[in-house]
């Protein structure tokens, strides 16, 4: 299957929730008229963009319009794409590994986001581009997410720092950059515990390994990437605003988009927080974790509008 197919297969509930229900409205539609900018504001709400979202979509959506001087409603769909692109653009959107010595990543999110095979599905796109990986195994709290790890690192065929089950998180860390730093690595991952984003404590120990990796090497972590489930969709943004407020984030990761209809989580998360969303999940496979392409993405969410828009107009003929 095709990387663009699988990525449009991949979001075809997200476009059943949002593309289609916009062509549906728009469809044999005379006017643009405010009946249809509140009914577009309601669509992209139940696509769990997000009230304010919706809100600066459709105020957008209806300055372009009245600039572009657009009378026919058929136009608002490609003008809509238009828009949904360029919000997701990212000025840092690239992940940071070309750097002297290893390149640093941590990893941060609640249990069952999909973090752990995250790591692994990381690990191996780093090492398919010929890096040297290395994983350190800094959840502790369960000593299950150690073995996991070992699974992964085995798989992917990389190596696995740990301790043993219940040490301290930061020490971990510690070890595991002078490992890498030992083994010439060129990346470094650095697994923490799925942190309950309400526990103050926890947040503190993830503070904590920041620190440790930075009094190292300065400009580490150079990643820290949270893990978000996409079918939690505004929850996901909630959990993203308390992380980034303990630590530094640079990057989001949204997994099981090939799950959900909430797929406008990604427009969400990435105008909540300012953050790029550098990394989606759209499948089980090893090569299923995907850079994040705004057009890409935009253009595989919309990919099947004229399709929608002719079986409509047919139907109702």
């Amino acid at each position: 299957m095709g990387l663009f197919k699988k990525l449009k297969d991949s979001l075809s509930k997200t476009r059943q929730g949002f593309v289609e229900k916009v062509e549906n409205l728009v469809t044999g539609r005379k006017n643009i008229d405010e009946s249809l900018y509140e009914e577009l504001e309601e669509i992209m709400i139940e696509a769990d963009m997000g009230a304010d979202i919706a809100l600066d979509l459709v105020e957008n959506l209806r300055r372009e319009v009245k600039q572009r001087k657009i009378k026919d409603a058929a136009e608002v769909t490609p003008l809509l794409q238009e828009l949904v692109t360029n919000s997701l653009k990212n000025e840092n959107g690239d992940l940071r590994l070309d750097v002297p010595g290893p390149a640093v990543i941590m990893v941060v999110g609640v249990n069952g986001v999909g973090k752990t095979t995250t790591i692994g599905k990381l690990a191996h796109m780093c090492k398919s581009q010929g890096k040297k990986v290395v994983l350190g195994a800094a959840d502790t709290f369960r000593a299950a997410a150690i073995d996991q790890l070992e699974i992964w690192g085995n798989r992917v065929g990389v190596d696995v720092i740990k301790h043993q089950h219940g040490a301290d998180p930061a020490a971990v860390a510690y070890d595991s950059l002078q490992a890498a730093k030992a083994r010439h690595a060129d990346v470094l991952i650095v697994d923490t515990a799925g942190r309950l984003h309400t526990k103050s404590n926890l947040m503190d120990e993830l503070k904590k390994i920041y620190r440790v990796l930075q009094r190292e090497i300065p400009e580490a972590p150079h990643e820290t990437l949270l893990v978000l489930d996409a079918t939690t969709g505004q929850n996901a943004i909630s959990q993203a605003k308390l992380f980034n407020d303990a630590i530094n984030l640079t990057g989001i990761v949204l997994t099981k988009l090939d799950g959900t209809a909430k797929g406008g989580v990604v427009i969400g998360v990435k105008q909540s927080l300012e953050v790029p969303v550098k990394l989606i999940g759209i499948g089980e496979g090893l090569d299923d974790l995907r850079l994040f392409d705004a057009e890409e993405f935009s253009a595989a969410l919309f990919a099947d509008a004229d399709v929608i828009g002719e079986s409509t107009e047919q139907e109702k003929v």
